[in-house]
């Protein structure tokens, strides 16, 4: 004869086993509930982060301003290197010897002054 267990030696009407199960299935899905509201939570830590840093308009214009100051100076360093002079026949040579484009030779030359030592000894190290 096999043991009876405590709920059945507390009531054989089988009341009690259909009780401590049905309490059973509640306490998991309270325990399932926390879990879920932990992620709910968390995700509303992050939605809150990001609208405490939301971009306002001076922080673009901010941003627009940095940006036309670099592309105005990258245009005034062209404008310079253009002023420089070279010779076709040193960019000629760093072409040939060095099997490089044109317009890298080119640009390379003026922005060491024209000078071809300087430019070939930088082009090699």
């Amino acid at each position: 004869m096999p043991k009876p267990n405590k709920t059945e030696t507390a009531n054989n009407d089988g009341e009690n086993d259909t009780d401590l199960t049905e309490e059973s299935e509640q306490e998991a899905k309270k325990v399932k509930e926390k879990k879920h509201d932990a992620g709910a939570a968390d995700l509303e830590k992050v939605t809150d982060y990001a609208e405490e840093t939301e971009i306002t308009g001076s922080d673009i214009s901010g941003v627009r301003g940095l940006i036309e100051e670099e592309v105005a100076g990258r245009l005034r360093k062209e404008r310079e290197l253009q002023k420089v002079q070279i010779k076709k026949e040193d960019v000629e040579l760093l072409v040939k010897e060095l099997e490089m484009p044109y317009e890298k030779a080119e640009r390379t030359l003026r922005e060491h002054g024209g000078n071809l030592f300087d430019t070939l000894v930088t082009l090699t190290n």
